[in-house]
């Protein structure tokens, strides 16, 4: 766990920057060396002129470089899009838990740009040769990313894959595949949504946390959230203690 006294930061390069939807771009960081990063895991990019780091979800990671996908929603962003390839790029990182792999059949599932942790841990299953499979919920055909390795897509005006928000489809999905474990990453309400249906179906989730962050090593405590611990109820940092948490320990706001 990185904390204040104890930070990696690597002085990188861009790689390569490119639009791969209509709102999402991706960028690949060369860190001149082999950085080890588990799934879940992210890292924090410093923005010029700005004082504190934004947070990003690993999406690939192979031979030093480190890839992520991010969206414009600020000058942060608005600064890692102004990038050109060879430019310099301070990274800290990788930050936060990581996804608790197990050799049990997985039902991945991602949403937004929440696809992002969840496809770099279905790399890692193929990897370990685990069965899994990667459904994926998106507004429109349009912010799909290139690429991704999905096994199933839903959008919410029906431009490709299944009609309608991936949550309508989560009890259907585990009827149908009978995984025996869930990972997810998306907005607040699909992993309301995943950690309900698990504790219905009585399987095991686990659940990337999406929250904005300020300081991203538990300081400014921007980040927090309920869980339940020992029976009590108790604060927990998404950048710190997380951001991966069991579904069933989070406290679901209504």
């Amino acid at each position: 766990m990185i904390t204040a006294e104890n930070k990696k930061i690597y002085k990188a390069t861009v790689e390569t920057i490119q639009k791969v939807s209509a709102s999402s771009y991706f960028i690949e960081i060369n860190c001149g060396m082999p950085i080890e990063v588990k799934a879940g895991q992210f890292i924090s990019i410093y923005c010029e002129g700005l004082t504190l780091r934004r947070p990003f979800s690993v999406y690939s990671n192979h031979n030093g470089k480190i890839g992520v996908l991010f969206k414009e929603r600020g000058k942060g962003t608005k600064y890692i899009k102004s990038l050109k390839e060879g430019d310099f790029i301070d990274i800290m990182g990788p930050v936060g838990n990581c996804f608790n792999i197990k050799d049990k059949k997985s039902l991945l599932i991602g949403a937004g740009i929440g696809v992002a942790p969840i496809s770099f841990l279905k790399t890692k299953l193929l990897n370990e040769n685990i069965e899994n499979l990667f459904i994926a919920g998106f507004l429109s055909k349009k912010e799909i990313p290139e690429g991704i390795n999905v096994d199933k897509i839903y959008t919410d005006d029906g431009s490709l894959g299944e009609k309608g928000s991936i949550i309508n489809y989560i009890d259907q999905i585990i009827k149908e595949y009978k995984p025996e474990i869930i990972y997810s990453c998306g907005p607040m309400i699909v992993l309301k949504s995943v950690a309900e249906a698990g504790q219905k179906y009585n399987i095991e989730t686990q659940v990337a946390m999406e929250k904005v962050m300020a300081c991203g090593i538990g300081v400014c405590r921007g980040c927090v959230i309920d869980v339940k611990k020992n029976g009590k109820i108790v604060n927990a940092t998404v950048c710190k203690d997380g951001p991966v948490f069991n579904g069933n320990e989070v406290v679901w706001q209504h």
